[in-house]
């Protein structure tokens, strides 16, 4: 909770500094424009993410043989965004945990369930970062690197033979943690589940799609502002900002993803007075909007999982 709160405290005060350095007053005249129809429907394509990225989790723990029914996934899923501000979204493997309780499988026969949601939302955002590009009348710098590690990352970690063998060679190596590295190898081979293309391919459609709902929802912000892009341009800053701030290794992409929407914003013509307002509105409907989920719904789920089992 403090990191949360730490984090959020600094995001807003640097967000207010340069509100205050460029006006007041056009500031609030831009979030003047937004009433509440414009913020429910923010937070309902925000929700649709949510919810599409929940039922891929579902499917692929039904597919690695989780008897988990759909109500029990969701809950594990959105729980777990109460973590996502921790160093490398770590904390977020708390599902891992309430797995083991409820179902009795340790955490290495789980682990894969991690690896494919996370490789899934880069692989979808990187083919709709490289898509939303390709229809814009103009490109992003560094979009092109960017998009190719985030593929490059979804590739390695779901490659079964690939992990196993670093993994492998890692022990060679080391001689460290025979016992854990073990674990890794075994966590490794499960991956084979998850290759076939049916299979990779229904993962990343969910993944584009709820990806597409908060690209859809900045490129509306915007043009109620009066800012409109473009829906492909809108989308690519959003999807670019929110990759390149993962990348920074920041919580939550933190700091990073806000400066470098603010950055493509004003590159495009955009006036601070209306670039700050809304990346300070999308992120709150979007990240900040999944954490305050996970916190409503994080005790449910530590609750439900300590009854369950140890």
């Amino acid at each position: 909770m403090a990191l949360l709160g730490g984090l959020f405290v600094l995001v807003i005060a640097g967000l207010v500094s340069l509100a205050a350095a460029t006006g007041w007053e056009e500031t609030r005249a831009q979030l003047m424009k937004l009433g509440l129809p414009q913020i429910i429907a923010l937070l309902a394509l925000s929700g649709a993410n949510y919810l599409l990225r929940g039922l891929r989790w579902h499917v692929c723990a039904r597919r690695l043989g989780l008897s988990t029914g759909l109500g029990q996934n969701l809950r594990h899923f959105l729980g777990g965004f109460a973590m996502s501000v921790t160093p490398g979204r770590l904390g977020e493997l708390v599902r891992m945990r309430w797995l083991r309780r409820e179902t009795g499988w340790p955490v290495e026969r789980t682990a894969p369930l991690a690896l494919v949601d996370r490789a899934g939302d880069l692989a979808a955002m990187a083919l709709l970062l490289a898509l939303s590009l390709a229809l814009a009348a103009s490109g992003i710098a560094f979009a092109l690197p960017v998009a190719l590690a985030s593929l490059a990352a979804a590739w390695v970690a779901t490659r079964p033979r690939l992990l196993a063998q670093i993994t492998t060679l890692t022990y060679r190596a080391t001689g460290l943690a025979p016992r854990l590295m073990g674990r890794l190898r075994r966590s490794a081979r499960s991956l084979a589940l998850f290759s076939s293309f049916p299979v990779a391919a229904g993962a990343i459609a969910l993944g584009l799609a709820g990806w597409a709902a908060e690209g859809y929802a900045f490129h509306l912000l915007l043009v109620w502002m009066g800012a409109d892009l473009g829906l492909a341009k809108a989308v690519a800053i959003f999807t670019f900002s929110t990759l390149a701030g993962g990348l920074t290794g920041a919580p939550g992409g933190v700091g990073g993803a806000e400066a470098a929407m603010i950055a493509l914003l004003s590159l495009d013509g955009i006036p601070l007075e209306v670039s700050i307002p809304a990346t300070a509105i999308i992120r709150v409907t979007t990240l900040w909007f999944a954490i305050g989920i996970g916190l409503l719904i994080f005790p449910v789920a530590e609750r439900l999982s300590r009854k369950a089992g140890p």
